[in-house]
């Protein structure tokens, strides 16, 4: 057993071909088995989907979002509920982001200072102070299992003096974070920062490390970098962090960078991509990525994946699907959410059954192939017949 108190982690088995890991980690609401993702439940609800899908898939964490529940519904909802595991329903852990994402993404609407961040709240328009102390207040209030400190996050493309100014900002407020956190049984992750220029990686590392959090994550990726790019930072960055703690991935991503970063030792990940994409008809499969927008699934009468047991493919062709997703109907969201979100989740249970059993090597050499590809196993739409 290695870890911290508040965030008991044991180290399963380690690839001995790559630095994939198995690690189970025990929090507030029960055990949490890695590689692992995580549904993003920003609103303390999946889109296009109920949390009983979640429960049925055997999703272990959901991930929600502070800055959008400290404007809707609000502290003082959370607080009369005793926080947002029994406003939602769900009995098993929960993470929030900080808020740091929102301050880099909303950069027009936001004023960032030395205490905090300050913007308009888009429910409202009231001005909201958003500083590190009050980050972890509204988590403590929502009663996560793990929360974020309040980052600092800049384009990966940025130059080196941006990003190392985000990066000793970032340093600083991950002080104020801990500080704050006081005797909470939270765990609190601290964030390193960096952008793709290794020294400064090493140098948020070597800082961030220092303060003693109950796990760490990687920040400042997926945000204009390219693959290879995250690919290179992810290895480098994930050697600087303590082997015997959780190493999370923000906001990443498909299920070909799920099995690179996984391939360089990262536990933890969560990403829109797979509900915000099941509402354009965007499918992925044990074949690739599929886009039922597409005409060439019209007549097609096979499930969106033939080896899937989801409920969707149980039950409906693609021809169906497609039509659904053309027409703008909404349970064609529902249904396609639902299919990637078993597909995630049963891609990440096979990644940790080949770490335990010494055969990731194998698995990694059959998905980098697939998982990168688009309609392979489709021909391409017969060009019209010349007139004349």
């Amino acid at each position: 057993m290695t870890g911290t108190q508040r965030l008991p982690c044991t180290i399963d088995a380690v690839d001995p071909w790559s630095g994939a890991r198995a690690v189970t980690i025990q929090t507030l609401h029960g055990r949490v088995e890695t590689p692992i993702f995580m549904p993003v439940a920003t609103q303390a609800v999946l889109r296009h989907s109920g949390l009983e899908v979640a429960s049925q898939l055997d999703y272990q964490v959901l991930l929600a979002n502070t800055y959008h529940l400290l404007l809707r519904p609000g502290t003082e909802v959370l607080q009369a509920f005793g926080g947002v595991h029994r406003f939602m329903q769900w009995d098993r852990a929960v993470l929030t982001d900080s808020g740091g994402f929102q301050i880099f993404s909303l950069p027009n609407h936001v004023s960032l200072s030395e205490d905090g961040a300050r913007f308009r709240s888009y429910v409202d328009g009231t001005w909201i102070d958003l500083s590190p102390e009050r980050s972890i207040e509204v988590q403590r209030i929502i009663g996560s299992d793990i929360m974020m400190v309040l980052d600092h996050c800049v384009s990966s493309t940025s130059d080196l003096p941006t990003t190392r100014r985000a990066l000793e900002l970032t340093t600083r407020w991950a002080k104020r974070s801990l500080a704050a956190r006081g005797d909470s049984r939270q765990a609190l992750f601290g964030i390193v920062q960096g952008g793709c220029f290794p020294e400064l990686r090493r140098e948020s590392a070597e800082q961030i490390t220092a303060l003693g959090f109950d796990g760490y994550a990687l920040g400042g990726l997926a945000v204009g970098e390219t693959k290879a790019e995250r690919e290179d930072t992810t290895e480098a960055a994930a050697k600087l962090l303590p082997a015997s703690q959780p190493r999370y991935l923000m906001g990443v991503g498909t299920p070909s960078d799920l099995l690179e970063a996984v391939r360089r030792g990262v536990d933890m990940f969560d990403c829109i991509l797979p509900t915000t994409l099941a509402s354009q008809g965007v499918c992925f499969t044990s074949r690739g990525k599929i886009d039922l927008r597409r005409g060439v699934y019209r007549l097609q009468q096979q499930p969106i994946d033939p080896s899937c047991p989801c409920s969707t493919c149980a039950r409906f062709s693609r021809s169906y699907v497609s039509h659904l997703v053309k027409a703008k109907e909404p349970v064609a969201a529902q249904l396609v959410s639902q299919h990637n979100l078993t597909f995630y989740r049963r891609l990440m249970a096979r990644m940790r059954e080949a770490i335990l059993a010494g055969t990731f090597k194998d698995l990694y050499a059959q998905e980098s192939v697939m998982l990168d590809s688009d309609d392979v196993d489709f021909p391409p739409v017969p060009p019209a017949k010349s007139q004349g």
